[in-house]
């Protein structure tokens, strides 16, 4: 403090441009711990009642018309509080895989289940996401005693779950496992662009861009398009090929942890 109050006495400007740079820097870092501490307001709050373990849980890819259903289970410690840590969708890319490595160094516990196609047009989008989501819950190595899911109501005994709508957007480890479902599904589709590089997979993610919507006029479905869906359900198309069966992910979806 001593030499920031000797360089306001500097006259030069060189240096109160750099005094002036360094004040925004701080202001703009506190107003960001602030945030994170809003994130973590539900946290706070079974922490507050002697709760060890919380995980946050989120899903990428309810929409797309191809590739699987991602979902992220993921257990922050109590002093966390990750720097620009946000909902996924408000984030590029590039800061989505920066606090991805920083997620998997600082997190407890973290898993992520990977619905299959099939299994998303078996159950429905809805149902698979809440089954998937129970499930991520118990492949964790670590077994919460609160989860707190982006809205979606969730039962997994003996575990309290707690749905909050937005919740990727106000839990701190909801925002984590957003950004784990996220990047996951996202690397995912960057591969299969390599096998299918004319429905530009690794642009759209399995969305129906116009590339992706003329691809599919063009071409028809791939094995990683959802046949639940349109207009894809309404397409003429052939049963799987029994050799294409190996590109979907196992029936009952899997949970593995990504390696620190």
């Amino acid at each position: 403090m001593e030499e920031l109050a000797a360089l306001a006495e500097d006259g030069r400007i060189g240096v109160q441009k750099l005094l002036q740079s360094y004040a925004k820097r701080q202001a703009k870092l506190a107003a960001e711990k602030e945030r994170l501490e809003e994130m973590c307001s539900f946290e706070k709050q079974y922490y507050a009642q002697g709760v060890r373990y919380i995980a946050g849980v989120d899903e990428a890819g309810r929409g797309p018309l191809a590739g699987p259903l991602t979902i992220a289970a993921v257990i922050l410690p109590l002093e966390a509080r990750i720097i620009g840590l946000n909902d996924s969708k408000q984030l590029s890319a590039k800061k989505r895989e920066e606090l991805y490595e920083e997620i998997l160094r600082q997190a407890v516990a973290i898993s992520v289940n990977i619905v299959s196609v099939s299994n998303i047009d078996r159950d429905n989008i809805y149902r698979a996401t809440q089954k998937g989501m129970a499930q991520v819950l118990l492949h964790l190595a670590k077994q919460p005693q609160v989860a707190l899911i982006d809205a979606m109501p969730v039962e997994v005994a003996p575990i309290k779950t707690v749905s909050i709508v937005h919740g990727d957007a106000r839990s701190l480890s909801i925002a984590a496992a957003s950004i784990i479902a996220k990047v996951t599904r996202d690397r995912i589709m960057e591969k299969l662009a390599l096998l299918y590089p004319e429905y530009d997979f690794e642009h759209n993610k399995g969305y129906g861009s116009q590339k992706h919507m003329q691809a599919l006029a063009a071409l028809g479905a791939t094995c990683w398009h959802r046949r639940s869906y349109e207009p894809v359900k309404s397409m003429q198309l052939e049963p799987v090929a029994p050799e294409e069966n190996i590109l979907y992910a196992p029936a009952s979806g899997y949970a593995y942890e990504p390696q620190k």
